[in-house]
């Protein structure tokens, strides 16, 4: 039996961050929280899904690189629509992280909260 919300649980690995805090931060870092945010969600949502040998810091550097950052933001989408078990599809998230990123934020840090909480 699986244990959630507790450590050795499966999300025992996903950090509950507060959405207010890292607007915060995103406002006082200039934008470099956010390239610490794409890295630390891409890394817990490829774990959750089971996948070990997940590149999150290759990824991010790629997501720096004008044009294949398109690669990985297309990437992040579908780890993160894996991750919730196509509640929402990943080409939807991607197009949100081309017409407004922040609402991809929202999503994903939510429900990487929850499952930071509840499992």
């Amino acid at each position: 039996m699986q244990v959630f919300g507790v450590p050795g649980g499966p999300y025992s690995h996903v950090k509950y961050r507060n959405m207010f805090v890292q607007v915060l931060l995103f406002i006082i870092t200039l934008g470099i929280y956010g390239i610490y945010w794409f890295y630390a969600t891409y890394n817990e949502t490829s774990r959750a899904n089971g996948k070990t040998e997940a590149n999150a810091f290759l990824w991010t550097i790629i997501f720096l690189i004008p044009i294949a950052n398109l690669f990985a933001a297309w990437k992040h989408s579908m780890e993160y629509a894996e991750f919730v078990d196509n509640k929402y599809p990943g080409i939807a998230i991607f197009i949100l992280w081309l017409v407004f990123a922040p609402v991809v934020w929202f999503l994903v840090q939510s429900d990487l909260n929850r499952a930071a909480r509840f499992g």
